[in-house]
């Protein structure tokens, strides 16, 4: 996701070898993987793992589908919920059932018939609130949707741009999902009226514009609610030092919009084979639970741990919005266009 707070991987920067011995990944620039864990698949597999980073999810997949037919890798990870459509309709992928599939938990698994992505982790996209902030202005911090247009939090959310931004666009999605096609855009003139800033992607808002984290609060960010995880303040308490013993942002859970990444076999790879390995390992329970604490997303396979950091300061949304991929394909691109007219001009 584009929610973790560093950049925890490293890549070689590979361009899609044809060396046999080579598996790419390509994937937005939140992938990260412990050392020791992709060194494992290395000598299990044979193959050398070479990762191309291509910007945020969005930007990822749209440069994903202009080069499908020369492929930048062998395996894309990244693609969400919010733009699955896009990649397929655009035939980004060619079908595999990786190994580990059938404990993958049935909420999460699409497209059963021809099987082109496999799912890999969730999250939940919501309000984050600065704990200080809200503390120092004797203030509740807000816990819904509708709590974001009242006139006590003016002038106090950023948000990324729907049309650039992966949780921008989930943002943007949990609004439709909660007040329906008819309603969502009566809610945003709303926002908009209470002084919602938008900027282009999660790094800006997270790290420059929220006064709660830690970037922000060198940027001297003035806004203490931001469109970010449900998993941001576990990230906050993992890489600070000294670590606080209580995170120093909250969730809103009355605003979180269920997120789940897919990672898929890309049409004309030049490894499939590789590739093939690559995504069975991705549903491994040891790369499963190797993710949290570096991406800071929450597994798919049934019985994967999470770090005890996740239970304590950054549980999953009870109730979150959710909406059917398929709505989604359908809507997507006019909500989006609706919404860039309402907002941004």
């Amino acid at each position: 996701m584009v929610g973790t707070l560093a950049a925890c991987g490293s890549s070689d920067g590979g361009q899609g070898s044809g060396d046999s011995k080579t598996v790419t990944l390509v994937s937005h620039d939140s992938w990260a993987a412990s050392k020791d864990v992709i060194a494992a698949f290395e000598k299990q597999s044979g193959y050398k793992v070479d990762v191309l980073k291509d910007g945020d999810a969005g930007q990822a997949v749209n440069k994903a589908i202009l080069t499908k037919d020369n492929p930048q890798g062998d395996v894309f990870f990244g693609v969400d919920n919010t733009l699955l459509s896009r990649a397929l309709d655009n035939g980004l992928f060619q079908p595999y059932e990786a190994k580990g599939s059938d404990r993958i938990k049935a909420e999460y698994r699409v497209d059963q018939d021809k099987r082109r992505v496999t799912p890999i982790d969730t999250g939940d996209i919501c309000v984050n609130y600065d704990k200080k902030y809200f503390a120092d202005h004797k203030l509740q911090p807000p816990r819904t949707f509708d709590d974001l247009v009242k006139p006590q939090y003016k002038n106090l959310l950023v948000t990324e741009n729907a049309s650039s931004s992966s949780p921008g666009l989930g943002f943007l999605l949990g609004t439709a999902a909660k007040y329906g096609d008819g309603g969502w855009e009566g809610y945003w003139k709303k926002l908009k009226a209470n002084g919602v800033k938008v900027v282009d992607g999660w790094e800006q808002a997270y790290n420059e514009e929220f006064s709660g984290s830690a970037g922000g609060k060198k940027a001297k960010g003035d806004r203490p609610l931001v469109v970010s995880y449900a998993s941001s303040p576990p990230a906050e308490v993992v890489f600070a030092d000294p670590k606080p013993s209580t995170a120093p942002t909250g969730v809103a859970d009355g605003t979180c919009f269920r997120q789940v990444e897919y990672a898929g076999l890309l049409s004309d790879a030049k490894n499939p084979k590789g590739g093939k390995a690559f995504l069975d390992f991705l549903l491994t329970r040891r790369f499963q639970e190797d993710m949290p604490m570096n991406m800071f997303v929450y597994p798919v396979r049934e019985g994967a741990q999470v770090p005890p950091e996740f239970v304590k300061y950054g549980p999953q949304a009870k109730d979150p919005e959710t909406m059917d991929p398929a709505k989604i394909a359908d809507h997507r691109d006019q909500w989006v266009k609706s919404w860039t007219s309402l907002v941004l001009k």
